[in-house]
């Protein structure tokens, strides 16, 4: 049981620590000072969401590696964070699309876990919900504000949604890990929050006079993506910036 929290717990971590690196990005180069800003924001809190999801991790597994250890020394093989949230942020369009569909997820899936058997999993939960909540209201506004604005933001915002549409898959995809912990009441079975998604993602596409993309689901979702550690060549690119400090000066503080 240990061991599916333990992986479970880095998946959680990840995902936020990677989106987190990838938002950090548009520090200085968000389209108006207030976006630049909330970007930021977003950006810290989901940092401190992963903090406290690598904490508890390093704590299961009981090897004596930290926060930072599992941050900062880890090979991208090694990283459990999903597809989406790795790939280049691209233009504001596609940052907001991709934020979108991640906020949508990650909300649902929060809600769930906040009922987790494991106290210290539904504590975290909680208060990520919190401010996961705004982050799914922010991210459905622009969507809806460039969808519904100009023909070039529109279309802009309807390319990003169709070329990321295929990562989503892996948000919903189950193996064994979320099977042993789903038994057990520790975390939601994703494949049951695949349709309030999609409903959800709907009804803000449909306001922003957007279409729905179609097609299949990611090849990854099924045969292994990047909760497995396969990943995208972008990882390993932005994982060589942000691990620099420590790989260059191990142990290194101020």
């Amino acid at each position: 049981m240990n061991g599916s929290l333990f992986e479970y717990l880095l998946r959680l971590g990840d995902n936020d620590v990677v989106l987190a690196q990838r938002l950090g990005e548009w520090v200085g180069h968000g389209p108006v000072i207030e976006e630049d800003i909330a970007l930021t924001n977003v950006g810290l809190d989901l940092l401190g969401q992963g903090r406290m999801w690598l904490t508890y991790a390093g704590e299961v597994e009981g090897e004596g590696r930290s926060e930072d250890d599992l941050a900062f020394l880890r090979d991208a093989p090694a990283f459990r964070n999903v597809q989406l949230v790795e790939l280049p942020n691209g233009d504001f369009a596609a940052t907001m699309a991709r934020q979108f569909y991640f906020d949508r997820a990650h909300l649902l899936l929060l809600t769930g876990l906040a009922r987790s058997a494991d106290p210290r999993a539904a504590e975290i939960a909680a208060k990520a919900a919190r401010e996961v909540a705004y982050h799914a209201e922010r991210s459905a506004d622009w969507v809806i504000r460039l969808g519904d604005g100009t023909e070039e933001s529109h279309s802009r915002m309807q390319r990003a949604l169709d070329r990321l549409w295929p990562y989503t898959g892996e948000l919903f995809a189950a193996d064994a890990v979320d099977l042993a912990l789903a038994e057990a009441g520790v975390a939601p079975d994703p494949r049951g929050l695949r349709d309030p998604w999609l409903a959800s993602v709907g009804a803000v596409l449909a306001e922003a006079t957007l279409e729905t993309p179609r097609g299949e689901w990611m090849q990854g979702a099924r045969r292994g993506g990047g909760r497995q550690g396969v990943h995208t060549e972008h990882l390993g690119h932005m994982l060589a910036e942000m691990q620099f400090l420590q790989r260059a000066y191990p142990g290194a503080q101020w």
